[in-house]
């Protein structure tokens, strides 16, 4: 199979020009003509020789290829079914969300996850391979260009938050990250992306050379209560995520969150059942270990489909836990849930579309 440009940085498209016989500079237009104007076929690099761009297509694919499926929530958020090349597992989803005058895309990193979380959907697929950067990249420009042709919002900000664990496939995150955010690429902000994680190791890596913004999913304050649905708590606890957070400066523009899915007790009987992650007590817990870290959290209404013995929190304990934070001076917002008609809403990806 011939090797994709799209989510080559830029000194490799000079090495990648230097290769077929064009000069150094020639890197620069292809990197223009690939992440500034978006192309698609070697034909509208105009200001590549003929026979550059012969070469070129003798030995590389753009990378470009568009969803196979789309499904439209009652909402408007758009999930789109993109196929890859993971023999396991042969696709993966994207999903548009629109709102007011903003368009958020959230991201896929990895085909299916390997965190093993017990409340997301996305982790009964297993893991079936790390995406690169140019599956990453795909992602955004397809729908990007979806939304601009159909008089959409343009995409206005984007979130690594779709299947996959980011830190855990960090190189081709940090890559597509990089030509997202540089003068060679898009030239977004980076304060425009946020980057999710779950809480593993890797994350100083990204905190050390990405200036995007960053969300732990944290879902109990309690390391025991946790780990019981989180197994990354057990090699990366979250006292030890907080204390590595109080290493860097959050009081300017760059923020940190915590997710947090909220539901009540259940009565299984199977022995595994889950306390309610919105009491007093677990309140007092987040506001003890976040104290004088400046972060945001987003209370999250759960989503069942798994796993039964996680039932939904009620949406008054909900607003009393996030007026009780809030008064405490530990910002705390409720997250309007989005797409969960067409299992698109936080957890829930799961190549539904695959079947549908």
């Amino acid at each position: 199979m011939a090797e994709c440009l799209l989510g080559k940085t830029l000194t490799e498209l000079q090495q990648v020009a230097q290769s077929v016989g064009l000069q150094r500079f020639a890197g620069k237009q292809l990197a223009e003509w690939l992440y500034v104007r978006r192309v698609s076929s070697f034909d509208e690099m105009t200001n590549i020789s003929l026979k550059g761009r012969e070469t070129l297509r003798a030995r590389y694919t753009i990378g470009r290829h568009a969803p196979v499926r789309e499904a439209i929530s009652e909402d408007g958020t758009r999930k789109y079914l993109f196929e890859i090349n993971h023999k396991s597992l042969n696709y993966i989803e994207s999903v548009y969300i629109p709102e007011d005058d903003r368009a958020t895309l959230c991201v896929s990193s990895q085909a299916g996850c390997k965190m093993g979380c017990r409340f997301c959907m996305t982790g009964t697929l297993g893991f079936h391979g790390n995406l690169s950067a140019a599956d990453i990249l795909n992602q955004i420009f397809e729908i990007d260009q979806r939304a601009i042709n159909n008089h959409q919002i343009p995409l206005t900000n984007l979130v690594l938050m779709g299947e996959g664990e980011p830190m855990d496939n960090l190189d081709e995150v940090l890559r597509a990250l990089e030509i997202m955010t540089a003068d060679y690429g898009c030239a977004w902000s980076p304060k425009r992306i946020t980057v999710s994680t779950v809480g593993i190791p890797a994350m100083k890596r990204f905190l050390d050379e990405s200036e995007c913004h960053l969300a732990v999913s944290m879902h109990n304050p309690f390391p025991a209560e946790r780990a019981q649905i989180m197994p990354a708590e057990k090699l990366f606890s979250i006292t030890e995520v907080v204390a590595l957070l109080r290493q860097y400066d959050w009081t300017h523009q760059r923020r940190v969150s915590f997710e947090y899915i909220c539901w009540a007790s259940s009565d299984s009987t199977s022995g595994q059942t889950v306390q309610a992650n919105t009491t007093p007590r677990h309140a007092k817990e987040l506001l003890r270990l976040l104290r004088g870290l400046p972060c945001r959290i987003n209370l999250i209404r759960f989503h069942e489909g798994v796993d039964r013995a996680f039932p939904a929190s009620d949406e008054q304990a909900m607003e009393w836990l996030r007026d009780y934070l809030t008064k405490n001076s530990l910002t705390t917002t409720i997250r309007r849930s989005r797409g969960e008609d067409i299992l698109a809403a936080c957890g829930m990806l799961v190549n539904a579309l695959q079947t549908s």
